[in-house]
């Protein structure tokens, strides 16, 4: 049974140049508490404009799963780690889960 949740969990999105990079960040966003789990999905391709041109990059999408009350500590953590200027983060929130799932979620994120 799912439950509405509002104002608690989240996803946070973010490309890294490649898995190497995005598992490091991953391990540190983990082990800081700063999210529950991290997925990483490697050989993704992104398509964009930077500096006026068409880019096309194959990167790691890193999926961390967290709390809105981390959100700042966690993108502060992310920015210390990305090696772009201006690393994707996005926020999602997760408006519906297994209640244990989401539970869960909110006990491993303790910043």
């Amino acid at each position: 049974m799912f439950r509405r949740m509002t104002d608690t969990a989240c996803i946070v999105l973010c490309t890294f140049p490649d898995a190497d990079a995005a598992q490091t960040a991953a391990g540190v966003l983990v082990g800081e508490h700063l999210a529950a789990c991290v997925n990483l999905l490697p050989g993704i391709t992104s398509t964009y404009m930077w500096d006026g041109k068409l880019q096309i990059d194959r990167e790691a999408l890193l999926l961390a799963k967290t709390t809105r009350r981390a959100l700042t500590a966690l993108e502060a953590r992310i920015l210390e780690l990305h090696p772009y200027d201006v690393p994707e983060i996005v926020a999602v929130d997760i408006t519906a889960g297994l209640p244990a799932y989401l539970q869960w979620v909110d006990t491993c994120v303790t910043a």
